[in-house]
């Protein structure tokens, strides 16, 4: 495999350059020296960025865009062999890296790196992480999946000493890392048409936990089942966190909850029995708790001040599109938009939403991807059913074209005989025409999913 060396910048080109990732990686290399360049389909608003970087876009993917100049080239998922630059890249002999095997050789380049995994919870909990890295002024560099307010984006190009990213499980992509310090926040089924059930799942969990550099940190989930499974035989450092439960209290677990008039959780912190601090969370929800304790067990391993901790936790307010409150539209009504897309996040959302002072709670949900729905299809009925009204939107098909026997029209159906007021349209306009008709004041909306369902939101904010 190809080594990435900082001290010995290359050119470097990036087949789909315009990639919301892609694109941070490329501007991480431009600004340690590397000659930079890659192609995309059409100019966006991230190609403009990255010409400014004076990084060179090339519109449109042809054999004629790809030099024997080029030290390595790097591929998206979604670049396939009959890619006319792809095969030229091949016919050149010129080294290449998936996204993910860029990303783990980058890490190599620091001397501390930071993965964040789970099948929950990453975004929120990287953004925690940098948050307090930043307040400890550390200078980190971060690569993180939404937009963080406070870096302005979703990457930060800083210095050598910390790098931040989350690692994902999907194709076993996060199994390219090299961590000093990982986290697991959950194991759950999902991505299943990659991974065969949730066994082979787990499997691979444990596989990235091996990873961990012996003199390094894994810190996981208390009740993740049987972690032994996970942590056996590892020579790193491992830290639980959790909720206590029964006889097993976790190395870093939160007392005496409670919940503001936002939902905003505070708590006392307990670190391996005994008290630590008072924390109080900007952003809502259980499911945060357990983020936050994540994070200060993270905290610890890499010496942060209390003081660091505490700031960066309270002025939180979360990322791009995890539980973000937009505005006020239709005369009162309270706009939220959620990335929630499985089952437990959603669950994890109306429990949130459920603690904010409301009239009815309004969801639109937008299913992604047919064999998520199917394999989670009675479950996301149940969680769907907490809410006082309920809109389905068409499925956000992604990468797959095959059906599977699903539509949202089923799902609404079936959130119906759970006896939650459901409602399915195929088209955006006519979503927004029913809620126009029927949301009142001091209702609460939230758009919800993975697609573009947050654009329902946006509309209704600018009539």
């Amino acid at each position: 495999m190809y080594n990435i060396d900082f001290s010995k910048p290359v050119k470097v080109y990036f087949v789909g350059i315009g990639g919301i990732s892609m694109s941070g990686l490329a501007t991480i290399l431009k600004r340690e020296g590397f000659d930079v360049s890659g192609s995309d389909r059409a100019p966006s608003e991230v190609t403009e960025l990255l010409e400014k970087e004076g990084i060179k876009v090339f519109y449109g993917q042809k054999a004629e865009n790809i030099t024997d100049d080029i030290a390595v080239a790097v591929f998206t998922a979604a670049i396939h062999p009959d890619n006319p630059e792809y095969i030229e890249i091949k016919r050149l002999g010129i080294p290449s890296l998936t996204r993910a095997q860029l990303v783990g050789q980058l890490m190599k380049n620091y001397k501390t790196s930071i993965a964040i995994s789970g099948t929950h919870g990453k975004t929120t909990t990287t953004s925690m992480v940098s948050e307090i890295l930043m307040a400890q002024e550390t200078d980190p560099t971060i690569t993180v999946g939404g937009m963080l307010p406070s870096i302005g984006g979703n990457i930060r190009v800083g210095g050598r000493d910390y790098f931040v990213t989350e690692a994902c499980e999907y194709t076993n992509s996060f199994l390219d890392f090299f961590p000093d310090i990982a986290l697991i926040l959950n194991i759950e089924e999902d991505h299943l048409d990659f991974f065969k059930d949730l066994d082979d799942i787990r499997a691979s969990f444990k596989k990235f936990a091996s990873l961990v550099s012996e003199d390094g940190t894994l810190i996981i989930n208390s009740a993740i089942e049987n972690t032994d499974y996970i942590t056996e035989g590892l020579e790193c450092n491992v830290v639980t966190f959790g909720l206590a439960s029964g006889d097993k209290e976790p190395d870093y677990t939160a007392e005496n909850i409670f919940y503001d008039e936002m939902g905003c959780p505070e708590f006392d912190l307990k670190v391996r029995g005994k008290d630590r601090m008072h924390i109080h969370l900007g952003v809502p929800g259980e499911h945060n708790i357990l983020n936050a304790l994540a994070a200060c067990a993270f905290a610890d391993a890499v010496g942060a001040e209390e003081t660091a901790v505490s700031k960066a936790l309270n002025s939180f307010e979360g990322t791009d599109r995890r539980f973000q409150k937009k505005g006020t539209i239709l005369n009162g009504v309270m706009l939220v938009d959620d990335y929630a897309h499985h089952p437990t996040e959603i669950r994890a959302t109306m429990k949130a939403a459920l603690s904010v002072k409301h009239k009815d709670l309004w969801v639109v949900f937008q299913p992604h991807t047919y064999s998520r729905t199917k394999a989670f299809f009675d479950d996301f009925a149940e969680v769907l059913s907490m809410a006082d009204k309920v809109v389905l939107a068409d499925i956000y098909a992604a990468r797959e074209t095959d059906t599977l026997g699903m539509s949202s029209e089923l799902l609404a159906e079936a959130v119906r005989k759970k006896g939650t007021d459901s409602y399915y349209f195929p088209s955006f306009e006519e979503i927004e025409d029913h809620l126009r008709k029927n949301c009142q004041e001091g209702d609460m909306l939230i758009t919800m999913g993975a697609g573009d369902v947050y654009k329902i939101g946006d509309s209704l904010l600018q009539s």
